[in-house]
């Protein structure tokens, strides 16, 4: 499974190829969009971005999925949405936008899992490396 030091050090390099080709390249991984979600951490209150693909909009909707390659922990960012659901969300360099951020309920995810592994495989292939079940995310525009 990534290590935090490996997560972190994808997080910057992907940040430095956006910066570095002025926005031009990066904002899309395996034909899914890239988004820059930004947090308020749990523990010290300061905001956290982290770079993320979406592989399902529905409508204004964003999915995520809190997967950390399948490893048995969720994602920091997973941890610090749970607390505060308050969220910035830029797309393609975009101003970020305020959004909520919520847990799929069961019936959701049951919905959604299968679409989402249907045309990205390696989400489903991380399913298997843990016991957890990998929670869906969704991204929806803040009232």
């Amino acid at each position: 499974m990534p290590s935090d030091f490996a997560l972190k050090t994808m997080n910057a390099v992907h940040r430095t190829i956006l910066k570095a080709s002025f926005g031009r390249v990066g904002w899309s991984a395996g034909n899914m969009p890239v988004l820059e979600l930004t947090t308020i951490g749990r523990k010290s209150g300061e905001p956290r971005s982290v770079m993320l693909t979406s592989p399902l909009q529905e409508g204004a909707t964003i999915v995520i999925v809190a997967s950390r390659g399948g490893d048995d922990q969720h994602p920091a960012w997973l941890l610090n949405l749970r607390d505060t659901p308050q969220v910035q969300v830029a797309f393609k360099g975009a101003a970020k936008q305020s959004m909520s951020a919520r847990v799929a309920t069961a019936d959701e995810r049951a919905r959604m899992w299968p679409l989402i592994t249907a045309t990205y495989k390696n989400y489903a292939g991380y399913q298997t490396k843990t016991q957890r079940e990998i929670p869906l995310v969704l991204l929806e525009p803040a009232a």
